[in-house]
């Protein structure tokens, strides 16, 4: 007696997307379609579609499984037409290609990119006579290898972070120096105590920075070469000069500014909250 009720409960059609039953809508058709068990092995084809669409979201060729026992739903499709068939299979190919011609169209235009800020920096350097007889003058293939290594060599350089390395040794062997004590006599008695170094010495680096400073760098060399060292005649020389000025200028400034950062630091102190509460008032006052 129970076998017999317990099969009428499997039998019962129950859809476990709308949960309407047999009764509701008897013209309903009805679909089986994954190793269920019980009520939930009977589902609405109307309903399942329509479930399978939202997974599908337009792609056809998404697998859809069953969300209670994982069985991947067979999907029958109408047998295409020869012109329909041929042009499916040229959309499904344009779909794989589309990405790979996108990363090969961004990948040239960056490495011509490259390419023209290098014969520009050539020509900045060298000048543009010179460095247009220069261009013409070596092998193409040199000239397609050399030119894009250019702006990434002086990405790489300016990664490079020397001044941090100088200020650490700078704070680790000063008072060992008698020279750093001569020019900063206060330097060390001004401690009142040592930073806790939670924070390494470099700062985040940030890529639109680091971008922006590495390709301006030449411009930069040539305007500091033409006031330091107008004098000198050869353009590449006075160039070069102009930027390792700038570099060394630039690079004192900022450890200094570091180390005037790291002083605050070491001498800055927690006030009492009545002694600071009482400034404030004085202040309003």
């Amino acid at each position: 007696m129970s076998q017999s009720r317990l099969q009428l409960d499997e039998d019962r059609r129950s859809c476990w997307v709308c949960f309407a039953t047999e009764e509701d809508d008897r013209t309903a058709a009805w679909v089986r379609p994954c190793r269920c068990r019980g009520t939930t092995k009977w589902v609405h084809q109307t309903c399942l579609q329509r479930w399978v669409d939202e997974k599908q979201k337009g792609n056809s060729t998404v697998k859809v499984a069953c969300p209670q026992c994982n069985t991947e739903y067979l999907i029958l499709f109408p047998k295409l037409g020869p012109i329909v068939y041929v042009m499916d299979i040229i959309d499904k190919v344009i779909f794989k290609m589309c990405p790979f011609v996108a990363g090969g169209i961004f990948i040239g235009t960056v490495y011509w990119t490259m390419v023209t800020y290098g014969a520009v920096t050539v020509m900045q350097v060298l000048g543009h006579k010179e460095g247009l007889n220069v261009m013409e003058q070596a092998d193409p293939l040199f000239l397609l290898i050399g030119l894009p290594t250019i702006p990434l060599m002086l990405v790489l350089g300016k990664m490079v972070r020397w001044e941090d390395y100088v200020l650490k040794v700078w704070r680790k062997h000063s008072s060992k120096l008698p020279l750093i004590n001569y020019l900063f006599p206060d330097e060390h008695s001004r401690l009142s105590r040592v930073p806790a170094d939670t924070v390494t010495l470099t700062d985040p680096i940030s890529a639109t920075r680091v971008l922006c400073g590495a390709l301006i760098m030449p411009t930069i060399a040539t305007i500091v070469g033409k006031l330091m060292f107008g004098l000198v005649q050869s353009n590449f020389q006075r160039t070069l000069l102009g930027g390792f000025a700038f570099i060394a200028i630039k690079g004192v400034m900022k450890i200094y500014y570091k180390q005037q950062q790291y002083l605050r630091q070491a001498n800055r102190v927690i006030c009492d909250y009545v002694t600071l509460f009482l400034k404030g008032k004085e202040k309003l006052n």
